[in-house]
């Protein structure tokens, strides 16, 4: 039996993960158990307050983000902001499968990440996108998986296969366009449905996106991304 714990249960990525876990056949076979449930400010709530579509878990009480908690799982899924998995995942035992949904782990180049999040490298972990070139052997056996961002995701996806055929330039542009969504839960005034419905805005052009170098990581070239 493995058992699976989500630091972040509350939030969309979170959330995510939930529905995938409940829909994987290894939880239908009885092969795979939900163990903790985590999260910071939700601590004490029940699932079905944030995640009512979850009905098997909409009972489950929210525990708090803490490694006593976490600890003892086979699996533990951390969807955390940005700048808060490090130091959870430090106190976690070497045999816990990690598996990180925030950004701590992806870059490899420390100074690109100092100069894009602003705070000290924590590392790189092996890299969760298993259809980049010798991604499978890496991650094969791994303790520790950085999962890809959302844009890098879907550039490397699109563009390595024409990149590898020679079929487009090495200079690309990626113009990339995400839901309110993907800005995670927190409210804020820009991303209310009365401020976006029918209108896109571009934000964090001309290199400043965060994704920039997750892309260029994994595509060679350095790509202008929006």
């Amino acid at each position: 039996m493995i058992k699976v714990a989500v630091a972040g249960a509350s939030g969309y990525a979170g959330g995510e993960i939930l529905r995938l876990l409940l829909g994987h056949p290894a939880y239908a076979q009885g092969r795979l158990s939900i163990g903790a449930l985590t999260a910071a400010a939700s601590a004490g709530s029940t699932l079905a307050e944030h995640h009512p579509h979850l009905t098997p878990l909409a009972q489950r009480v929210v525990e708090p983000t803490e490694p006593a908690v976490l600890a003892g799982h086979d699996v533990v899924f951390l969807g955390l902001p940005h700048g808060h998995s490090a130091a959870l995942a430090s106190q976690l035992g070497p045999d816990t499968v990690i598996i990180d949904c925030g950004a701590d782990f992806r870059l490899t180049d420390a100074a690109a990440w100092e100069r894009f999040y602003g705070t000290p490298h924590a590392g790189s972990w092996p890299y969760g996108l298993p259809e980049l070139p010798g991604a499978r052997e890496r991650l094969r056996g791994a303790r520790r998986i950085a999962v890809p961002g959302c844009y890098p995701t879907a550039a490397l996806l699109a563009l390595l296969p024409a990149l590898a055929e020679d079929l487009v330039e090495p200079a690309v542009t990626v113009v990339a366009v995400s839901g309110t969504s993907g800005a995670g839960r927190a409210a804020k005034t820009d991303l209310l449905g009365a401020e976006v419905i029918g209108s896109a805005r571009a934000y964090n052009i001309a290199g400043a996106h965060r994704h920039t170098p997750e892309i260029a990581q994994g595509l060679g070239p350095s790509p202008a991304a929006t």
